[in-house]
């Protein structure tokens, strides 16, 4: 991107601005870099060679570290998908190909914010889940400012669970639980309700599923509200080793939506880790840290009558009656 160019909104990863073009522009941007911003903007994900000059022997080191922890006879016998999440703390193969500098370095150009690693989810199978938005389970303030990256540790054909994807899906409404209908989280009912509304919108459009075939070493980004999940794993005498890592962006607050209402005051924040570095990143916007002052100035408007006024009530109700006196001042 070029120095010169300002970013309208800032608000809005660079891939998905409407600005994309000024943001992107084609005579200052690497073609590399550009061919990648392209697909991701227009089909909600983008496939790449993961890179690792070592990444195949990182892969078969880790595949056969980990090959024994999983069942296998209950895999054969019963179909029965396991997954293995934040193995990083454990595989410093898992963390290597979670912290890559040059994915990092690849996303935060895309995204226009610094990217960071936070979950780690490996597969030993497919893993046969219906398509599914990762914004319905965490989410960021901006919006979108999450993505994930899956690789290929084996190769992966049309009999050992290939991924799916909704091309264009990205572009659709975040859901809440104010558009599923409820007022509370309720757990995995509102999870399996987020899942089922967020595949209706597919028949009606006719929108085709993409499913990708993988030679070990590719990875694909896709972005936060993509439509995504795993197909039939057919040949169960097969593995399908891959790892899917989540990343977040600076300066945002990190919340879960099935656990959250913000209209009404309700939030569930996430102080997720930082893989690279072991450490919590707490939440901000705007280079505001999220404080008692933040959620305070955010639910009166920062307004400091109102502000005022909420105070003068509080102290009213704390004195069940009592004379009143001026409230304190500010």
């Amino acid at each position: 991107m070029a120095a010169e160019v300002t970013n309208p909104l800032p608000g809005m990863p660079l891939v998905e601005s409407p600005f994309f073009e000024r943001l992107f522009p084609p005579a200052d941007t690497d073609p590399a870099l550009l061919a990648v911003a392209r697909q991701l903007r227009q089909d909600g994900f983008a496939v790449i060679d993961f890179p690792d000059p070592d990444f195949d022997r990182r892969a078969e080191a880790l595949c056969g570290r980990l090959r024994d922890r999983f069942d296998w006879a209950a895999w054969r016998e019963r179909g029965q998908v396991g997954r293995m999440q934040d193995l990083w703390r454990e595989e410093p193969e898992v963390r290597a190909i979670a912290t890559n500098a040059a994915v990092i370095d690849l996303l935060s150009r895309l995204y226009g914010r610094r990217a960071w690693p936070f979950q780690t989810l490996t597969f030993p199978v497919g893993s046969q889940q219906p398509y599914h938005s990762d914004a319905v389970h965490f989410s960021s303030a901006p919006e979108r400012f999450l993505c994930g990256v899956w690789v290929a540790l084996e190769d992966v054909d049309e009999s050992n669970g290939p991924l799916v994807y909704y091309p264009g899906s990205h572009r659709w409404p975040i859901l809440g639980l104010d558009q599923l209908g409820r007022n509370r989280p309720e757990g995995k009912p509102s999870q399996i309700a987020s899942h089922e509304a967020c595949r209706a919108p597919v028949a009606p459009p006719g929108v085709e599923p993409r499913r990708v075939h993988a030679r070990r070493g590719q990875a694909l980004i896709w972005a936060a509200n993509l439509l995504h999940g795993g197909e039939l794993h057919r040949d169960r005498a097969r593995s399908r080793w891959s790892q899917v890592t989540h990343y977040y962006f600076d300066d945002c607050l990190y919340y879960t939506p099935m656990g959250s209402l913000p209209l009404a005051g309700q939030v569930q924040y996430r102080t997720p880790l930082d893989i690279a570095t072991g450490q919590p990143v707490p939440g901000s916007l705007n280079g505001r840290p999220l404080d008692r002052d933040f959620r305070e100035g955010a639910l009166a408007g920062d307004w400091r009558p109102l502000r005022m006024l909420r105070r003068a009530l509080a102290w009213r109700l704390g004195r069940r009656g009592r004379p009143a006196a001026a409230p304190e001042g500010e």
